[in-house]
C-alpha cells in the first residue's frame, strides 16, 4: 500500500494545525456556525442529530493493520466503541465532541491518515474495488493511478469550491466491482493488443435525487493523460455547472443539459492547450507511486491444499462461507476473504466495533501481509490469505461476529445510517435492514436464492445506493410518518441499471413481508440458473406488483 512521504505528512500536519485554530475560534464564538460550516465540512466534520460526525478518508479503501488499530483507538476513546464503514470506503464516527476533533485529527496524522475532503463541494475520496491488485480477473492494479489522482486532487485550489461534490472511481478488471458507472467520472483501465495502458472515460453518473448512468466520453485515453483530461472535465464543470440550485448542480445535470456530444467537444477544447503541460504524467512519476504497491512476498504454494479440501468436505458451514465470502486470487495457494459486517440483529450494516477492528488487524498480520480493504458494500476484506489458513480464520471470524456467510446475498444489505443519526433522513434505515435480516435468517434458503442485492437509503441523497440494488428501498416522509418506497431491477457492475418504482410506499412494519412476496415471485418465475436481475428484465415489474399489492399485508 502507499506510504506517505515528507510532502504528504507536511500537508496533513499543516491542515491539522489550521483546523485546530478554526475549532478554537468556533468554540470561543469568534466564528459563527455559518462561518464554520464550510471549514468543518472540508475536514470531514458534520453536525448530525445527536452529535458531530467525523468522516475519515480511506483512499481507495486500503488500510494497514497499524491504521486499523488507530481507528479502533478512536472508536474506543472518542466515540462509543464502534465505527461505521461507508459506501465511499470511508469510516464515520457518529458521537464526536467538537473539543476533541483536533486531537483526533492529530492522531490520524500520526498514522498517515486524515479527513480532508471527505465532505464539501470538492473532489471526494477516490475509490476502486476492494480486491484491487489481487483479483483473478484483473488486468492491472488500478491503485497507483488512484493514488496519483488522490495526490493531485487533495487541496487543489482550483477545485475546492465546485458547484457540488464530485466523485471519481476506477476499475481494471473484467467485472466492475467499483460501480464506476454511477460516478461523476468513471475510469475503466485496460491494456490494448500492444500492451499499452489505456482508459475508457465515463462521465455524468450519479444517484441521489436524479439518478443517472454515466455516459462514455472518451475511449483509448493514454494513462499519462489522465490528470490533464480529468482537469479539463472539472474545468468545464466548474465553469458551466449550476450554482443557483444545489439539486441541479451535479455534473450529470450539466451533461444531460448540454448533451454528451457537446460536452465532449467542450472538454476537448479545454484539454488541448493543457494536455502536454505539467499535468501530463511520466513513467518516472508512475513508477514512484507504483513502487508502494509492490507484490507481497508470496510463498510458493500449491493451488490445492489438502487440509483446506478436507475442511470443505467435512464442514458444511465452512463450505458455505467459502462459496460466498472467499474470492479467487492471482497467486496459487492464496485467496481473498470478505468479512461480513452484516450479522443481523447484533449490529447495523457497516458497523464494526473497536474490538473487531483490532481482531481484523491481528488477522491481517497473522494470515496475510498486514493489509485490509474496505468494500463499497460496507464489508472488510483480507486480500491475501493462504488457503491452508482459511478454516482457522473462519473460526476466529465467526467467534468475533464477522463470519456470516452472506456475501452478495439478500442479507448483505447496504444501508446508510438513516434517521437514527442523519439530520437529512426522512426515515430510519437500520431497523428496516435488521427486520429484513431477521425475517431471512435461514442461510440455506439464502444460498438457494443466490445473489440478490438489497440497498436501503433513508432519503433521496441515496447514500445507501438504493437505485442500483436489485431490490431498492427508499425512506420517504408522509405527513410526518416514515414510509418506504420500493424499486426493482437495479444493478451495479457491467450491467449497471437503475431500479424502477413498483408502486405506492409501505409502512415500516410491512417491509419484511413485501420483501418476502418479492422473493417468492422471483422463485416462482425464475428459470434455471437465472439471477434476480435477469428475471426482472425478462418478466418486467407487473408480476411483482400483482403479488405485492394483491391483498393487505399481514
Amino acid at each position: 500500500m502507499y506510504h506517505y512521504d515528507e510532502y504528504d505528512r507536511a500537508l496533513v500536519r499543516e491542515r491539522v494545525v489550521q483546523f485546530r485554530d478554526q475549532v478554537d475560534r468556533r468554540i470561543s464564538g469568534a466564528l459563527s456556525e455559518e462561518e464554520f460550516l464550510p471549514l468543518r465540512l472540508q475536514n470531514g466534520l458534520y453536525l448530525q442529530k445527536h452529535a458531530y460526525m467525523l468522516r475519515v478518508a480511506i483512499p481507495y479503501g486500503t488500510l494497514s493493520a497499524k491504521q486499523l488499530r488507530a481507528l479502533a483507538h478512536i472508536a474506543q476513546v472518542h466515540d462509543r466503541g464502534y465505527g461505521h464503514f461507508t459506501t465511499r470506503q470511508n469510516i464515520q464516527f457518529n458521537w464526536i465532541e467538537l473539543e476533541r476533533v483536533a486531537d483526533i485529527l492529530d492522531w490520524l496524522a500520526e498514522h498517515d491518515m486524515h479527513a480532508i475532503q471527505t465532505s464539501g463541494n470538492c473532489v471526494r475520496n477516490i475509490t476502486t474495488e476492494a480486491f484491487a491488485g489481487v483479483a483473478a480477473d484483473e488486468w492491472l492494479d488500478p491503485r497507483p493511478l488512484a493514488e496519483i489522482l488522490r495526490q493531485w486532487s487533495t487541496i487543489n485550489p482550483e477545485f475546492l469550491f465546485l458547484p457540488r461534490k464530485f466523485k471519481i472511481a476506477l476499475c481494471a478488471a473484467a467485472e466492475d466491482r467499483a460501480a464506476v458507472q454511477v460516478h461523476d467520472i468513471g475510469l475503466q483501465l485496460y491494456r490494448n493488443e500492444q500492451g499499452q495502458l489505456l482508459l475508457r472515460v465515463l462521465v455524468g453518473g450519479g444517484l441521489g435525487r436524479t439518478p443517472m448512468i454515466a455516459q462514455p466520453l472518451r475511449e483509448g485515453l493514454a494513462w499519462y493523460d489522465v490528470l490533464s483530461y480529468v482537469e479539463a472535465i472539472l474545468r468545464v464543470y466548474n465553469r458551466h455547472g449550476r450554482r443557483d440550485n444545489k439539486y441541479k448542480a451535479r455534473i450529470k445535470i450539466l451533461v444531460k443539459a448540454m448533451g454528451i456530444a457537446a460536452f465532449a467537444d467542450e472538454v476537448e477544447r479545454e484539454w488541448q492547450p493543457i494536455k502536454d503541460g505539467p499535468a501530463q504524467l511520466c513513467d518516472e512519476e508512475y513508477q514512484r507511486v507504483a513502487a508502494s504497491f509492490h507484490r507481497p512476498a508470496y510463498a510458493e504454494l500449491a493451488s490445492t491444499d489438502l487440509d483446506f479440501g478436507t475442511h470443505l468436505a467435512q464442514d458444511q458451514a465452512f463450505a458455505r462461507w467459502v462459496a460466498r465470502n472467499v474470492m479467487a486470487h492471482q497467486v496459487p495457494g492464496y485467496a481473498s476473504v470478505l468479512l461480513s459486517t452484516k450479522p443481523g440483529l447484533s449490529a447495523p450494516p457497516g458497523d464494526v466495533t473497536a474490538e473487531q477492528m483490532t481482531n481484523v488487524a491481528d488477522w491481517s498480520e497473522r494470515y496475510g501481509f498486514g493489509e485490509i480493504r474496505v468494500s463499497h458494500e460496507q464489508n472488510l476484506v483480507l486480500p491475501d490469505v493462504r488457503k491452508r489458513d482459511l478454516y482457522a480464520l473462519w473460526c476466529e471470524a465467526c467467534a468475533a461476529g464477522l463470519g456470516t456467510a452472506n456475501g452478495g446475498l439478500l442479507t448483505d444489505i447496504i444501508a446508510c445510517p438513516g434517521g437514527d443519526f442523519c439530520a437529512l433522513a426522512n426515515a430510519k434505515s437500520i431497523p428496516i435492514a435488521q427486520a429484513i435480516q431477521q425475517r431471512f435468517d435461514d442461510l440455506d434458503y439464502l444460498h438457494d436464492l443466490g445473489a440478490i442485492s438489497l440497498n436501503i437509503s433513508g432519503c433521496m441523497n441515496a447514500c445507501g445506493h438504493h437505485h442500483i440494488g436489485n431490490i431498492g428501498i427508499l425512506g420517504v416522509d408522509k405527513n410526518g410518518s416514515e414510509w418506504y418506497q420500493f424499486t426493482l431491477g437495479g444493478s451495479q457492475g457491467q450491467q449497471a441499471a437503475l431500479g424502477k418504482v413498483i408502486g405506492p410506499s409501505f409502512a415500516a412494519e410491512e417491509v419484511p413481508r413485501v420483501i418476502e412476496r418479492i422473493v417468492h415471485t422471483y422463485v416462482d418465475y425464475r428459470e434455471s440458473g437465472e439471477s434476480f436481475f435477469d428475471t426482472v428484465q425478462r418478466i418486467g415489474l407487473e408480476p411483482f406488483k400483482e403479488r405485492v399489492y394483491a391483498e393487505a399485508l399481514a
